[in-house]
């Protein structure tokens, strides 16, 4: 999938991903996410962030680690 018109979308596999601008300010709660929903149900996920692809992994002992 190609998204030549657009250079803040890239594609994962065939799933497109877009790159945010700037953050904005930070809740005063942060974002709880559960890690079992973000490898739907198995052991790693994919994420994006500025076009860099890191992995996030569950480990046997139930720990999580994220490299790139």
């Amino acid at each position: 999938m190609e998204h030549a018109d657009d250079p803040s979308t890239f594609c994962i596999g065939t799933a497109p991903v877009t790159m945010l601008g700037p953050r904005p300010p930070a809740p005063a709660t942060p974002p709880v996410h559960d890690a079992l929903r973000l490898t739907a149900g198995g052991l790693t996920a994919q994420i994006a962030l500025n076009g860099q692809i890191y992995t996030l992994r569950i480990t046997r002992q139930g720990k999580l680690i994220l490299t790139k």
